[in-house]
């Protein structure tokens, strides 16, 4: 299993505008889009993304194209 942090204050417009869990459950739904089986979830500073690390380099490369990472 792999874990990737997004820090609540790199998260550019329009996820920046929508509340932490809300942006969670849309970079969620945007992977699942994608076939990676990941789980997406608002902590403290920063959205924490699970995912099988199988799967870790085509989320990265998903995530980069979106400019979260």
């Amino acid at each position: 299993m792999a874990t990737i942090r997004i820090d609540h204050t790199a998260l550019p417009d329009p996820l920046n505008l929508k509340g932490p869990d809300a942006a969670a459950r849309m970079i969620e739904a945007a992977l699942r889009d994608e076939g990676i089986a990941a789980e997406a979830s608002d902590v403290i500073s920063h959205i924490k993304i699970e995912l099988p690390t199988t799967q870790l380099a085509a989320a990265s490369t998903m995530l980069a194209s979106l400019q979260l990472i």
